[in-house]
C-alpha cells in the first residue's frame, strides 16, 4: 500500500501551483474544472513521482489561524544534502517567504528547516536521512 496524493484546500489556487512549480520543481497537470460546481484543481507531481492535489471551490472557508490545529501538521520533501537544504531556505527567504524554523537537526534525526506556502502550510525542507525510531 502507498499514498496516492494529499490534497490542499486553497482560496488561492494559482498562487500555490506556481509556489510549488517555482519553489520545488513540480510539474503540473492542465486545471481541472467542474463547471456545475465552481471547483477546480491541479495535480502536481515532484521528481519522485509523489503528487499533491491543490483544490478550490466558492464554499471553501479559510483555516484556524491558530499555530497548530487537528488534521495534517505538515508536508515534508526532500531536497538532498544538508547544504542543499541550506541554499533552498536563503533562497526562499531571500524571496520573501516565511521562514518558521531554520536549518537544524532535529531530536528524531531530520535535518530540516521549516517554510511556510503562501495559505500558512507548514513544508519541511529535510535532507537524506535516517531518522531514529
Amino acid at each position: 500500500m502507498h499514498i496516492e496524493h494529499i490534497a490542499i484546500w486553497t482560496q488561492q489556487l494559482e498562487a500555490l501551483k506556481s509556489f510549488y512549480e517555482t519553489c520545488f520543481l513540480a510539474q503540473s497537470s492542465p486545471k481541472y474544472t467542474n463547471p456545475t460546481t465552481g471547483f477546480q484543481s491541479y495535480f502536481l507531481t515532484f521528481a519522485s513521482g509523489a503528487r499533491l492535489e491543490l483544490m478550490q471551490a466558492p464554499d471553501v472557508a479559510p483555516a484556524p489561524t491558530g499555530a497548530r490545529n487537528t488534521g495534517y501538521a505538515h508536508i515534508a520533501l526532500v531536497v538532498g544534502s544538508r547544504e542543499q537544504v541550506d541554499e533552498l531556505t536563503h533562497r526562499l527567504e531571500t524571496a520573501g517567504y516565511r521562514i518558521a524554523g531554520q536549518p537544524r537537526t532535529t531530536g528524531d534525526g531530520y535535518y530540516e528547516s521549516v517554510i511556510l506556502d503562501p495559505d500558512g502550510n507548514r513544508i519541511e525542507i529535510t535532507a537524506e536521512a535516517t531518522p531514529r525510531s
